[in-house]
């Protein structure tokens, strides 16, 4: 009976320094637990305060942090190319990278010079002329020769090229590859489909939208139709996928901000499509007054108005890819262009620029100490080219 009592009492001991082990084991783990959520609330902190002090940091003025020299021209105008600066003229354009470096040069005579981008890719044509030159920020890839005069085109960035062509009383629309070749032949007569009033192609050169204008019973009407050359295309007449009509609007700016998503800009709507197929309306958004400029890369636009306030002189109601609107925006400095960040804007002219972010903060509104033509931001934080006649300088803003 004796060993029986000792046995029990002897487990019994156990169990306890057992279970107090496992309380030892419980409590440094919860400890080493608490001690990092505790080093990584810190750093949270830290990184919160550092975010909020960037968001709040307001600068003064900019460094330059390198300068190289170039030549332009006179009567030459320079154009953003991504981080590149094409400078065109009448007798000729290149391309020139942000360390001075020429990376071609393309010679031509032409009066009337009308320029196509997207992303990376430049057309140059004529109007009237029969010729158009393509080239990215690295090399020439071509030039396309058409058969009937030039009035109007688009350009793709796999180098695709819709051309509007006039032949008489009838209108072509063509596209061609970047080695010339006429993939697509479309006519128009202003007496049916009506007079093409804007192209647009995708960046994959895949969907084509053209807006034509025409006259119902004395009412005039815009079709914006869309076209698919890739395999949903060839099942359908004329490669036309979707089409819509506007009664008593002209919509004279089409644009592709991504294979899936266009906007277009009529006299009193902007309109958004969806589809990498079959286009079809996403989103409508009317207004009652003038468009002075439309702004835009693959990610925002941004359409200016006269302000509807009395301490400012314009506003600029900004969309994103999503349709969705990000904001109104009041500024008053007069602008040669407008650019977008990833979560900000810039407007500049020749002497002076703003940075403004889409939560209303004035970043940088300052002057130049040369006059700029044109202002390239770089994939760094609030850091840019600026292009002088003579030179291309690199700043970052303090």
């Amino acid at each position: 009976m004796a060993d029986i009592k000792n046995y029990l009492k002897e487990r019994e001991k156990r169990e306890r320094n057992q279970n107090n082990y496992k309380e030892k084991i419980l409590k440094h783990k919860l400890s080493t637990l608490y001690r990092i959520l505790l080093v990584a609330a810190v750093l949270i902190a830290i990184v919160v305060l550092v975010y909020m002090q960037y968001e709040r940091h307001i600068y003064t003025g900019y460094d330059t942090i390198s300068s190289v020299s170039r030549e332009k021209a006179s009567g030459a105008i320079d154009l953003r190319l991504q981080d590149s600066v094409l400078t065109y003229s009448k007798d000729g354009a290149h391309c020139t990278d942000a360390k001075g470096n020429v990376t071609w040069n393309q010679t031509y005579e032409i009066q009337d010079i009308m320029i196509a981008v997207c992303q990376d890719v430049v057309a140059i044509a004529g109007y009237n002329g029969r010729s158009i030159y393509l080239g990215n920020t690295e090399e020439q890839l071509g030039e396309i020769t058409t058969t009937m005069p030039i009035r109007d085109f688009a350009v793709s960035a796999t180098g695709y090229v819709t051309a509007v062509l006039t032949d008489s009383d009838v209108t072509w629309v063509n596209t061609y590859n970047s080695k010339g070749e006429n993939i697509y032949s479309g006519q128009t007569h202003m007496s049916n489909s009506g007079y093409p009033e804007a192209v647009s192609l995708s960046p994959n050169g895949e969907l084509l939208a053209v807006s034509y204008v025409y006259v119902d019973a004395g009412v005039v009407k815009t079709n914006v139709a869309f076209y698919n050359f890739g395999p949903v295309g060839n099942n359908q007449s004329d490669y036309m996928v979707s089409v819509y009509t506007y009664s008593d609007s002209l919509v004279p700016i089409l644009h592709f901000m991504d294979n899936e998503t266009m906007f277009a800009v009529g006299d009193s709507r902007l309109m958004f499509y969806k589809g990498a197929q079959k286009p079809v309306s996403e989103k409508e958004y009317l207004f009652d007054e003038k468009v002075l400029s439309v702004f835009y890369n693959e990610k925002y636009v941004g359409l200016v108005f006269t302000s509807d306030k009395a301490d400012s002189k314009y506003r600029m109601d900004v969309y994103n890819v999503k349709t969705e609107k990000t904001g109104s925006f009041y500024f008053d400095l007069e602008y040669n262009d407008i650019f977008f960040g990833e979560d900000n804007f810039t407007v500049y002219n020749e002497t002076e620029c703003m940075v403004m972010t889409f939560a209303g903060v004035e970043k940088y509104n300052g002057n130049f100490t040369k006059s700029v033509n044109m202002m390239i931001p770089i994939n760094s934080a609030y850091k840019y080219l600026l292009v002088t006649d003579n030179s291309i300088d690199t700043i970052q803003l303090k």
